[in-house]
């Protein structure tokens, strides 16, 4: 008689490899200890992202999987559009400074101050001249990142114009909603860009519709209650 409890069951994974999923699994109190940072080419990068929608957070998860990719070695580079800032907002952010002590990363700011639109102070001609400015300056870094090998793994120290494995593009949907781009040149961005390129768009409280046939991706960020509407500035060390 076949006792069939002593049978294996091809379901169930054998005590090497639960073993392994286990070394591999952080929990019950076990952390995992960090690797050094080693410049690395990423396997499976070159999709397009976009982040937008009226909540708070899509800078945030862009600069978020930014630095997870250095982690692994990756060259990320953040080109921010339209965030030149405010009386309210210190020159240095947090995550400038955060920024320059991960290894891999870098950014730069094309931001005028204030806001298009409102009565700030500044001036709409001002906006639009920074934010064409940017979209050159992206238009470099995509055709820098064509010319590099983005199989092989980029010097962490290495210049953006070198080539970046992701680049993030803050705001440039915001450009794009304002009129001060047209969404035809973003599309001329994701049209440009070499296929081992990750390339993450952010901004804009509307629907970029004509994104939905180029991205990859796209998160709708959703607010649902911000404690601006009640009047808070913002924040440093959250907002800032």
């Amino acid at each position: 008689m076949t006792d069939d409890a002593a049978e294996p069951n091809a379901t169930e994974p054998n005590a090497t490899e639960s073993s392994a999923a286990e070394r591999n699994t952080p929990g019950r109190g076990i952390t995992p200890d960090a690797d050094p940072i080693e410049a690395s080419a990423p396997e499976k990068f070159g999709l397009v992202q976009a982040w937008w929608g009226d909540g708070k957070g899509k800078t945030t998860a862009a600069f978020g999987m930014g630095a997870r990719a250095v982690g692994h070695g990756h060259r990320v580079h953040m080109l921010q559009f339209m965030k030149g800032g405010a009386d309210s907002v210190e020159a240095v952010r947090g995550e400038y400074n955060a920024i320059r002590a991960l290894s891999g990363f870098s950014f730069e700011n094309t931001g005028h101050y204030g806001w298009h639109g409102l009565a700030d102070g500044s001036d709409d001609d001002d906006h639009e001249r920074d934010a064409r400015a940017g979209l050159d300056r992206a238009r470099e870094l995509i055709d820098a990142a064509s010319d590099a090998d983005l199989e092989e793994p980029i010097p962490l120290d290495a210049e953006p114009d070198a080539g970046v494995h992701m680049l993030v593009l803050d705001e440039v949907l915001y450009a794009a909603d304002r009129g001060l781009i047209s969404p035809e040149e973003v599309l001329d961005l994701i049209d440009r860009k070499p296929d081992g390129l990750e390339l993450v768009l952010t901004g804009s409280h509307e629907r970029p519709a004509y994104l939905e046939d180029a991205a990859n991706l796209i998160t709708r960020v959703g607010k649902e209650k911000h404690p601006i509407d009640a009047g808070q500035r913002a924040r440093k060390g959250t907002e800032y």
